[in-house]
């Protein structure tokens, strides 16, 4: 394993940092004084997660447009999209079955007994029943400059899977300037990319610092058997994807591409954001070794259709919550929240908390009281965490997979990467 650069250890040196002064200030202030340095210090936070979302966007949009008019071919696209579904939708199943496996394996929710409030008290978490045709219409957006203004990635990749294939047909003399244009876009957001990722050591000391002023180190302890289990379930996982990886890519691939990765998932791990590493996890695919057309076309559509630590969460929590007070799920109902789970979960968005919206959506279906998200909100910056820099490892694998099989099927040149070794 190569040694970390500078930005891992700032990185590291800012997690530790973050959890020293986060605890001193818990411990040594009032509980109303230490919210208000929490909430001060999350400027820094919201500040580098707002230039992350500044650059999704184009980013998004750029690269799977060009990734795709690269492609040569609408059936070229077809077969890449049709692996990609087929790999999301087996890590989707596993993801939740896992989740749903170890909540009633661990049972951590049994015998919690905490008061829990009034049944329609959610603490602002946004209670919504699900509405298949509502779903179904917001995959497509009514105008791309409205999905990129608030940045619906879902209907970003819809319109550029379209501008993509329509780029192709023009043929490469009409298309040229456009695929020049958005060549020289990608490439440009990848040095604004750079310039904010210096902020992200300053980000993690701000996230983690907050947090822990606030809640102080004793709410894992509290809720440890539930934080516990959670990430045991999370490390199983881990085990599940990279042995999935090793299977199609080989055991040497999947330990080069873990340090490639570890700069996107320690970001992810301490901002709790998903989309914080996008930007990043795509550089270091490519320097890994995955064609640009492969990494930007897969990427985007696993960061709406292949959040597997937030999937298994979403399982998690869920049967937790029941646990916790005393409803007892058949197999059959928990199948069936399975099933839910698989379609309300696509489209989540790469965020902090976003999992919450998708429980809460969830539990009136099992006649689960909405309040018992409040069991949960105490710890769920810590477990988002973990969740989120899951997503990140499924991505990367999903990524590199879909590379090794489009290789196989049309082997062109070997082209070397920077660090002299051949791309997938």
């Amino acid at each position: 394993m190569n040694p970390p650069n500078k930005l891992t250890r700032y990185i590291l040196i800012g997690l530790f940092a973050g959890l020293a002064v986060g605890w001193l200030v818990n411990t040594n202030t009032p509980a109303a004084q230490a919210k208000e340095i929490a909430n001060y210090l999350s400027i820094v936070t919201d500040v580098f997660l707002r230039l992350i979302k500044m650059i999704i966007a184009p980013l998004v949009l750029a690269t799977l447009t060009v990734g795709i008019a690269h492609m040569g071919s609408g059936g070229a696209v077809g077969r890449t999209f049709g692996r990609t579904l087929a790999w999301f939708i087996t890590a989707s199943i596993f993801s939740l079955g896992l989740g749903i496996l170890m909540v009633n394996l661990l049972a951590p929710g049994v015998g919690v007994g905490l008061a829990l409030p009034a049944a329609d008290a959610v603490s602002g978490v946004a209670a919504k029943s699900f509405d298949l045709k509502e779903f179904v219409a917001h995959i497509f957006p009514k105008s791309i400059i409205e999905a990129m203004a608030v940045n619906e990635v879902l209907q970003i990749v819809v319109f550029s899977l379209f501008a993509g294939v329509a780029l192709i047909q023009l043929g490469p003399e009409r298309a040229g300037p456009i695929n020049r244009g958005l060549d020289s876009l990608m490439h440009m957001m990848l040095v604004i990319t750079g310039y904010v990722m210096k902020l992200a050591p300053f980000a993690v000391f701000a996230a983690i610092a907050s947090s822990i002023a606030v809640e102080g180190l004793g709410i894992i302890i509290t809720f440890g058997k539930f934080v516990g289990g959670f990430y045991l379930g999370l490390a199983v996982l881990w085990l599940f994807l990279l042995g999935a990886g090793a299977v199609v890519l080989g055991v040497g691939e999947v330990k080069r591409l873990i340090p490639a990765i570890r700069e996107p998932f320690l970001i992810t791990f301490a901002t709790a954001s998903s989309e914080a590493a996008y930007p990043k996890l795509l550089d270091a695919l490519e320097r890994y070794g995955v064609p640009t057309r492969i990494a930007s076309f897969v990427l985007p559509l696993g960061y709406s259709f292949n959040l597997d630590g937030s999937m298994m969460y979403c399982a998690f929590a869920s049967i937790f919550i029941a646990q916790a007070y005393g409803i007892d799920l058949t197999i059959w109902q928990e199948l069936a929240m399975l099933g839910l789970l698989m379609i309300t979960s696509k489209g989540i968005a790469g965020v902090p908390r976003a999992s919450l919206v998708v429980i809460a959506a969830t539990l009136p279906y099992f006649n689960i009281p909405e309040a018992g998200l409040l069991l949960i909100l105490a710890v769920d910056h810590f477990l988002d965490m973990g969740r989120s820099a899951t997503n990140v490892i499924g991505n990367a694998v999903a990524t590199a997979v879909i590379a090794k099989w489009d290789a196989a099927e049309a082997p062109a040149p070997v082209a070397a990467t920077v660090d002299g070794r051949a791309k997938l």
